[in-house]
């Protein structure tokens, strides 16, 4: 287990983990799941590299975050659950957004948030019409894992401090 840092700043919980084992599958809940610096979370698509995406090489496919707040404010026409949003993990409290380049971590893992996890014609594809323009700048976070560890449901998000300059 990651001792708290006193400086890290808790910035929101894990409510929701969800993986899929197969491109196009609809991922499934899950109370808790084991992240693999380097790769991404066990038994989900993009960690055993057969995500839509997976053939791209780049940062930012081992896991990605959403916000429950996102999700509650989409229009009734455009509404997902947290499994149709296809991302990994279901955030409350916390603003995506302000990860990006940003250390933080989740229980015992510590991940690197890379960039914003935008809507794209696939999601659209899978759920709804409506739903990228809906998500477009609020679609979530793409983050690496740098550290091993075990996610919950219910962990703590705590934003790791910058380093000293």
């Amino acid at each position: 287990m990651v001792p708290r840092s006193a400086t890290a700043r808790v910035s929101g919980r894990v409510i929701g983990i969800y993986t899929a084992s197969a491109r196009g599958e609809l991922p499934r809940a899950v109370e808790a799941v084991a992240a693999l610096a380097g790769v991404g979370l066990a038994g989900d698509r993009y960690a055993m590299g057969v995500g839509t995406w997976s053939d791209w090489p780049g940062t930012g496919r081992a896991v990605t975050l959403i916000a429950t707040e996102v999700l509650d404010a989409l229009p009734v026409s455009c509404r997902l659950s947290a499994a149709e949003a296809r991302r990994n993990l279901l955030t409350r409290g916390v603003d995506l957004n302000a990860l990006v380049g940003r250390e933080f971590r989740i229980g015992g893992v510590r991940l690197l948030g890379q960039r914003l996890c935008e809507p794209c014609r696939h999601l659209e594809a899978l759920t709804r019409p409506g739903v990228a323009a809906q998500l477009l700048g609020r679609g979530g976070l793409r983050a690496d894992v740098l550290a091993s560890g075990l996610i919950r449901c219910g962990d703590a998000l705590e934003i790791l401090p910058l380093p000293a300059a």
